[in-house]
């Protein structure tokens, strides 16, 4: 009786160790993502593990985000899974997730030139909209002083 219940313990350790595993996004071997790069002027609200997805599908997560500081921007590396590929002409974008939703990254993957090898920078970048920036310009008048100024 106690080896079996042994047993049903270690399959239940098993079970457990498989699904943290991969609940977890967990991999691993790291041979399955391939790192390209991008700089933003603002990575707000991003976080490392965040979806990068190509026409809404996720095809990678973001991984390890520093400062450059020859330029003074954000950058991110990318975890791509392999074989999907990216071209030296597309867009990354910082986008919410729905309303309040967690912040992603969005690639418009282009489609002309070369495809960026592992390692290369995505030049065409757009920072996320700052929604609390806007809010609070709009609340305290700064948006018509600007639009006054621009029409002047």
């Amino acid at each position: 009786m106690e080896t079996i219940v042994g047993i049903f313990v270690v399959i239940g350790l098993l079970c457990v160790g498989y699904m943290t595993v991969k609940l977890g996004k967990v991999s691993l071997f790291r041979d399955d993502y391939y790192s390209l790069y991008a700089r933003f002027t603002s990575a707000s609200g991003l976080r490392d593990g965040s979806p990068v997805e190509i026409g809404g599908i996720e095809v990678g997560r973001v991984g390890q985000m520093n400062i450059d500081q020859e330029r003074q921007m954000a950058m991110i590396e990318l975890k791509i899974k392999k074989g999907i590929r990216v071209y030296e002409d597309s867009l990354a974008s910082i986008k919410t997730s729905g309303l309040i939703g967690d912040k992603l990254i969005e690639i418009d993957p282009g489609g002309g030139g070369d495809i960026l090898k592992p390692g290369g920078t995505i030049t065409e970048t757009t920072s996320a909209l700052d929604i609390e920036d806007l809010i609070s310009k709009y609340a305290f008048g700064d948006l018509k002083k600007a639009d006054n100024k621009e029409t002047k």
